[in-house]
């Protein structure tokens, strides 16, 4: 349908700065969902008229679901917050999957078996993000190859030099403390922000050698990036946990 175009169209510049803005400061503005928000209640309103009040209960279903389902995402502290309004504001504008004939293809691709486009959306960043430790792995053996000291870490995270720590988007996967003289380091689920009071600590372990001057760190992923992509595959493709798990029940 040309208004599902027209919806795609529409919600690609606010993601794409969206994307810029968390990768550049790992925050998104309020104002940005705001806007898209506003704009986005031309599409609602149109598909009441069109549609009917048979449209109201899927908008209903498709904004109160997604709603729940990333608040308590948010309060286990999963999700960050531009993350969640993001796909609240998605799944008001677009409730359902769009539809679209486009050279003769269909899309998207493969049928959903919910139909609702926002999990679509989670569901295929949850499934990308895979990449990310993927590609930790992979720059951690080419930088170290096998004189690894934590080899369970190549996976979240990479080496720094303490020095380089100031304004980076990282987190200590372990803290460091000193007892008797020794260092002892435990890991922290979740990391251990990185401040200037951290940064003086671990110097000065380091200048007294009960620490190396690198350590280990995990990266602080801005998740609006995989959200997006997955709005995107989504779009022409579909939901790929559900195609993944469909093709391993069946294969």
């Amino acid at each position: 349908m040309f208004i599902d175009i027209l919806k795609i169209i529409f919600c690609t510049p606010f993601l794409l700065y969206s994307c810029y803005t968390d990768m550049k400061t790992r925050r998104v503005v309020n104002r940005v969902w705001v806007i898209m928000l506003s704009g986005g209640a031309f599409f609602v309103i149109y598909d009441i008229i069109t549609k009917g009040v048979e449209y109201l209960p899927r908008l209903l279903i498709s904004a109160g679901f997604i709603f729940v389902f990333v608040y308590i995402l948010f309060r286990f502290g999963t999700f960050g917050g531009a993350d969640a309004k993001s796909l609240i504001v998605l799944s008001i504008i677009m409730p359902a999957y769009p539809s679209m004939q486009v050279l003769g293809y269909s899309f998207p691709l493969k049928t959903p078996l919910i139909d609702l486009f926002a999990l679509g959306i989670f569901s295929n960043a949850v499934l990308l993000t895979i990449i990310v430790p993927l590609g930790l792995a992979m720059i951690n053996l080419v930088k170290m190859g096998y004189h690894i000291d934590k080899p369970l870490y190549i996976f979240i995270g990479y080496k720094t030099r303490i020095s380089a720590l100031a304004g980076r988007h990282v987190r200590l996967i372990h803290d460091f403390e000193e007892i008797n003289g020794a260092v002892q380091t435990r890991f922290k689920r979740g990391g251990v922000d990185i401040d200037e009071e951290i940064i003086s600590k671990l110097k000065s372990l380091s200048k007294r050698g009960l620490i190396e001057d690198d350590i280990w760190v995990t990266p602080s992923l801005p998740f609006m990036i995989p959200i997006t992509a997955g709005f995107f595959v989504a779009v022409l493709y579909g939901d790929m946990i559900f195609e993944l798990t469909k093709y391993v029940m069946l294969n």
